[in-house]
């Protein structure tokens, strides 16, 4: 039987029963007192059927209480809903043992937080890289277990797209690299992960990187002397060895240039995760390097765009590589006519560098691998220009240093468009 019948069989009754109060009433002389009567019956009624229904939500019986009518009909509904209810509430519990049994298997450290930040689980292998136990931590506040700055600078800044890495302190002998996603109502799962292996292999690079560019300077520049020496010599030696020497003179300049980019770079990244906090005017860097690169490249036109007045809290020497990286950049490899625009300026409260140039262009596929080191999409072409294949490498460097974005756009026949966009919050607008 359908809902709408079921309510105009109860409207019936109730008619009905209003009905007969009436004429009780008028049996009686006392037409009010009939109806207040039948009222009050069908409030009786009504009041009994809740009292059954709190008292059936409120025990463990499974089966709803017998009724006929719209009643029935509700109890019915409130047992489907019901039943839906637990039928969830199992699944949920069953997705969140499989959840915890998965999370629980990991070599990484494991744990959810609430809103407040306080420990709701973990899995065991907390309690080997973190010293945090299920049994003695959990509700504690994760903050006073694992006192690092830069670990509660994180959790309230809200933006995890990227990793904390926690280098080695005193206190901590392992690199930490922690991971975060939010869920529900606010709550984080948080992954920690030992990475002290991977740090330390960084750091034996970049150490021998330093070391062996340090090692290699003295022997290239007695190479550099004894070139120079020789290119002083009469004019009947020299000219049976020009060519050799030219090509020497040239090789030993490359590999000074190599050499001073590797050591910069090496110095950029080993200062990475420091703050920048002297303000910097990019657009009188800006300038100051247009003019010497004008100086250096008469034929050329470099113009300027810059509509940004604020500054950069960084370092200017680090500034002043990212910007003639990418000028330099754009000079050598665009057509001699063409011509090289730099702009500064603000977009959405973000201070924008953006080098423009009319060259080649660079095919899609070989845009992600362009600030890797050394990598080269024409080697014969760059071996001309006199390139080390760092310099983007550097760029890129720079730009995570000062907590910024290196973006590259390119099409084919048309240009390059190589931008660094700033973070608002280290900027003055």
């Amino acid at each position: 039987m359908s809902l709408s019948r079921h309510w105009w069989r109860a409207l019936v009754k109730l008619v009905v029963i209003v009905c007969l109060g009436a004429l009780f009433g008028i049996f009686l002389g006392n037409v009010a007192g009939g109806l207040s009567v039948a009222l009050a019956l069908v409030l009786l009624f009504w009041n009994i059927q809740l009292f059954r229904m709190e008292r059936w939500l409120s025990s463990a019986e499974s089966d709803p209480p017998e009724a006929s009518g719209v009643w029935g009909r509700l109890f019915d509904h409130a047992y489907r809903l019901q039943r839906q209810s637990k039928e969830a509430q199992g699944r949920l519990a069953s997705s969140l043992e499989y959840l915890q049994a998965s999370l629980k298997s990991l070599r990484d450290a494991a744990l959810i937080t609430d809103p407040r930040g306080n420990i709701v689980w973990v899995n065991d292998s907390a309690e080997t890289l973190l010293s945090i136990t299920s049994v003695h931590d959990v509700g504690r506040p994760l903050l006073n277990l694992m006192r690092a700055p830069e670990l509660s600078e994180y959790l309230s800044c809200g933006e995890y797209k990227s990793p904390l890495r926690m280098p080695p302190t005193p206190e901590q002998d392992k690199c930490l690299q922690v991971e975060v996603s939010i869920f529900g109502s606010g709550d984080r799962l948080i992954f920690v992960k030992d990475i002290t292996e991977q740090y330390k292999l960084e750091m034996m690079r970049r150490d021998f990187v330093g070391n062996v560019s340090h090692e290699l300077r003295t022997p290239l520049t007695v190479l550099k002397g004894y070139v120079e020496n020789l290119g002083l010599l009469g004019d009947d030696v020299v000219t049976q060895i020009e060519r050799p020497l030219s090509q020497m003179d040239m090789q030993v300049g490359r590999m000074e240039l190599l050499l001073k980019d590797l050591l910069w770079l090496s110095r950029i990244e080993s200062i990475e995760n420091t703050d920048k906090t002297s303000p910097v005017h990019v657009g009188n860097l800006i300038v100051e390097i247009a003019d010497g690169l004008r100086a250096a490249w008469p034929d050329r036109l470099i113009s300027l765009s810059l509509s940004h007045e604020g500054l950069i809290f960084g370092d200017v020497i680090e500034l002043h590589s990212a910007v003639s990286n990418l000028i330099v950049n754009a000079l050598k490899y665009s057509d001699s006519e063409s011509e090289v625009t730099v702009e500064w300026f603000a977009r959405n409260d973000r201070p924008v560098l953006r080098v423009v140039d009319r060259g080649e262009g660079i095919e899609e596929h070989h845009i992600p691998r362009l600030t890797e080191r050394f990598y080269r999409i024409d080697k014969s072409r760059s071996q001309s220009t006199g390139g080390t294949g760092l310099g983007l490498a550097i760029v890129k460097h720079v730009a995570l240093s000062h907590n910024a974005e290196l973006k590259i756009e390119s099409v084919p026949g048309e240009g390059s468009v190589f931008s660094i966009l700033f973070s608002a919050h280290d900027a003055t607008l």
